[in-house]
């Protein structure tokens, strides 16, 4: 029978039919990129119902093995898995005389960082109150294994069960829905990523739901809307199709759930533009002739979605570009350096700042990819020319200067590109551009260069201190050292005099040999 007793908690509901055991096995396939450690997956419905099975199906996926053992708790209450993503405690509480058997188990060690899969957790009624997942399953009426299962998301799982409901429709529609589906590690933000293979064909689910607005930080307005970044899965739609619309290698758009944030796209593959070694100068050379073509072209400001659907690109103003150089002193200062910054230097910071970025806000404008570094470019080796150059992550594209981009190619945060290289490339860009524009003035792109070479790294120090900090990512800390080796020498340039004195005074250590 049903669970009855409900927790007072934001609630969906979504009802399956599960014709055999192959179906019950898709759910679990389709349920298994929801599932994170801390989880509990309560299973409900009367003996036989399948109960065991979806277990056994789920934790098969998990552990990407078809053919693990998985046996029923029944004699032992409580089986612990080890999976690549997390461990998986697998708990049949049918046996149990009350919530005390539970510590004589040794359940809150063994749950505690693992996903909790419980069958009859009405017998410990702490659990029917949880945030959780109930899969409630029944018999079904056809016979030869059918069952229907009830799915009920209780608190966040409210929206995740809807996202995975709306994934189900989506793949569905698409003619994907018994594709196989392999969980790909995401990035530094939210959104996830799925490769789907079917009959020798892949895709990539891309997983990006409405943002949902922060704190208000400065006018009533929250950071991502004053940095002008994404909130939704719109401007990654709108700029996909008009990077392939001029030509170049985005991935094409299979099929797209706007409301829900999600897209299946064309799946570019994973090789790289960098070697063990580094980066591959062929490859980074193309990718910079890449920019080159597109800042050499007049672009559209207004980009469409879908019919009756258009997307202004946002300005990259100067009010989004200072407040990402706070990030600097929110973060990377007091939780780096051990320096807390008074309010008269931080007022001199932003002034000094505002007053180098002001004639590269209203200077030359283009399309700014933002995230044009070695994680986002893809190599297709069976192409021709700047084609060659897979494009994958520009959901956060502004209209701003043209030497950012170029900027975050050379002076990659996550892995060093050597000065030569940089230097060899910058010429070359110039050259394409001054090829096909005989006005193009280097002098001036070699300045906005350094100034915008500063003000990335400035934001990226204090990004990857938040992450560290407030999201629990210290991976990001190891690339502190190269992203201040390219803070030193992009403030030498004579415009940043000013700035490199403020932070020679703060942050001494900065400017020490390493």
């Amino acid at each position: 029978m049903a669970i009855d007793t409900a927790p007072k908690l934001p609630s969906a509901t979504w009802t399956v039919e599960l014709p055999d055991e192959a179906a019950t096995a898709r759910l679990a396939v389709l349920l298994s990129p929801s599932l994170a450690a801390g989880d509990l997956v309560t299973l409900s419905g009367d003996l036989g119902s399948g109960k065991t099975s979806f277990a056994r199906a789920l934790l098969r996926v998990l552990a990407e093995d078809p053919a693990l053992e998985v046996p029923s708790p029944t004699f032992t209450l409580l089986q612990t898995y080890d999976t690549p993503r997390f461990p998986v405690v697998h708990a049949d509480l049918y046996r149990i005389g009350g919530v005390d058997d539970l510590a004589e188990l040794g359940w809150d060690e063994a749950a505690e960082g693992a996903l909790v899969l419980v069958e009859w957790p009405e017998k410990a009624g702490f659990l029917v109150e949880a945030e959780r997942l109930d899969v409630h399953l029944a018999i079904g009426s056809r016979g030869g294994g059918s069952r229907v299962a009830v799915l009920t998301g209780w608190g966040s799982w409210a929206g995740r069960l809807e996202r995975a409901r709306a994934i189900a429709a989506l793949l569905d529609t698409a003619g994907w829905s018994e594709a196989k589906r392999e969980f790909l590690l995401g990035d530094a933000s939210t959104r996830a990523y799925e490769r789907l293979t079917l009959g020798g064909r892949t895709a990539i689910l891309m997983i990006m739901p409405r943002r949902p607005d922060g704190p208000p930080v400065r006018m009533g307005k929250p950071y991502s809307a004053i940095a002008r970044l994404a909130e939704s899965v719109h401007p990654f739609v709108a700029m996909d199709n008009a990077l392939r619309a001029q030509g170049f290698s985005a991935p094409e758009i299979y099929a797209m759930d706007l409301d829900a944030g999600l897209l299946l796209t064309e799946d570019l593959g994973d090789e790289p533009a960098v070697g063990p070694a580094g980066p591959i100068p062929e490859r980074y050379a193309e990718a910079a002739t890449v920019l080159a073509q597109l800042h050499g072209r007049t672009l559209p400001t207004v980009l469409p979605i879908a019919p009756g659907s258009d997307y202004a690109v946002p300005p990259y103003d100067l009010d989004a570009m200072s407040i990402e150089v706070e990030l600097l002193i929110d973060w990377y200062l007091p939780h780096i350096v051990g320096v807390t910054v008074s309010g008269s230097s931080r007022a001199t910071f932003v002034s000094l700042w505002r007053s180098v970025l002001e004639p590269i806000a209203s200077g030359p404008s283009t399309w700014v990819l933002r995230d044009y570094h070695s994680p986002n470019l893809i190599w297709l080796a069976d192409r021709d020319g700047p084609q060659r150059v897979g494009l994958i992550d520009f959901q956060d594209a502004v209209l701003g200067h043209p030497a950012y981009d170029l900027v975050s190619l050379l002076q990659d945060a996550r892995l060093d590109v050597p000065e030569d290289l940089e230097l060899k490339l910058l010429g070359h860009y110039a050259r394409l551009r001054k090829g096909a524009d005989p006005a193009f003035a280097m002098g001036d792109f070699a300045m906005a260069y350094a100034v915008l070479g500063a003000q990335r790294a400035t934001k990226i120090l204090g990004i990857f201190a938040r992450l560290d900090r407030r999201d629990g990512k210290p991976q990001y800390l190891r690339h502190l050292p190269r992203i201040q080796r390219y803070l030193v020498r992009d403030l030498a340039h004579p415009v940043l005099s000013d700035l490199k004195v403020w932070y020679e005074t703060v942050t001494p250590t900065l400017f020490e040999p390493a």
